[in-house]
């Protein structure tokens, strides 16, 4: 798939976001946006994955460690057709499959997350798994940059580049905001590649929102061999909203009606960008 291709799905993946944010009255916007980019990589270029056999016991394995942003994964499950994009708009209602948190029970959702340091220990055991089996598949697992303050992510990376698990790509998404502000204000983690590399993982830095920088940076990862991989990707918090990105105050709240006008309009300006591009 060429760049223009995912530009235009991963817009659409951000329209999601916000149309399913807005609708819920609640939600993660902010990390989900950032991290839109590469969802949109992983299920439409990087993972074997399919729709149509969720289940696949050879398929890649996907968890979602920063499981707030569970918008922006379940936007680009919907865009690959593992359940239908009207069904975005029904996120954290009464009765919806789709919670604000992952949870395995969704088509195409491996592990259920949230509780922020578990889901990538759950990726460090498929992979251990899969090593084990003898198989073949990939274990993928993204973490926020403020979630890297929890030390179960330690013990889960010390335990992986022990075992060498090759099979394993961790990411990180390094908009460098949480809850309280900037991560080097509430609770450092930087060096965040040398913390890496000290636990035996091969280290990438990747721009976020660059599908060259993106692919180079899973090539890269998969012809690893005898060691994890982590891919640092450093992206913008909010990407693609206007009043969104870098702010983080977005990085757990819903926008009004207003804002919402305001937000599609922006993503409808790039889908008329990326339109023109194609012409």
């Amino acid at each position: 798939m060429n760049n223009l291709e995912l530009q235009k799905i991963a817009n659409e993946v951000r329209k999601g976001i916000i149309t399913s944010v807005h609708s819920a009255k609640a939600g993660h916007p902010g990390g989900s946006l950032s991290a839109a980019d590469v969802f949109t990589f992983l299920y439409f270029e990087e993972m074997n994955v399919d729709p149509k056999n969720p289940d696949d016991p050879d398929r890649d394995r996907f968890v979602l460690s920063k499981g707030h942003t569970a918008p922006g994964l379940y936007a680009a499950l919907a865009q690959k057709g593992f359940f239908p994009v009207e069904d975005l708009i029904t996120l954290r209602h009464i009765g919806s499959y789709l919670q604000g948190h992952p949870c395995i029970n969704i088509p195409g959702v491996d592990m259920s997350s949230g509780s922020l340091g578990q889901g990538v220990s759950a990726a460090v055991g498929m992979a251990l798994a899969g090593k084990m089996d003898k198989k073949d598949f990939r274990v993928y697992s993204l973490l926020g940059d403020g979630e890297i303050q929890e030390g179960q992510v330690w013990e889960a990376a010390m335990f992986a580049g022990f075992h060498k698990l090759d099979n394993l790509c961790i990411m990180v998404d390094n908009n460098n905001l949480q809850i309280d502000g900037p991560i080097d204000e509430v609770c450092s983690p930087y060096p965040i590649d040398k913390k890496f590399e000290s636990f035996n993982f091969h280290v990438i830095n990747a721009d976020a929102h660059d599908f060259d920088s993106i692919r180079n940076a899973f090539a890269e990862a998969k012809a690893t061999k005898g060691m994890p991989t982590c891919i640092i990707f450093n992206s913008v918090k909010g990407k693609g909203v206007s009043f969104m990105e870098n702010n983080a105050g977005w990085h757990g709240k819903a926008p009004n009606d207003e804002e919402f006008k305001v937000a599609m309009a922006d993503l409808d300006k790039i889908s008329e960008e990326l339109a023109g591009k194609e012409a």
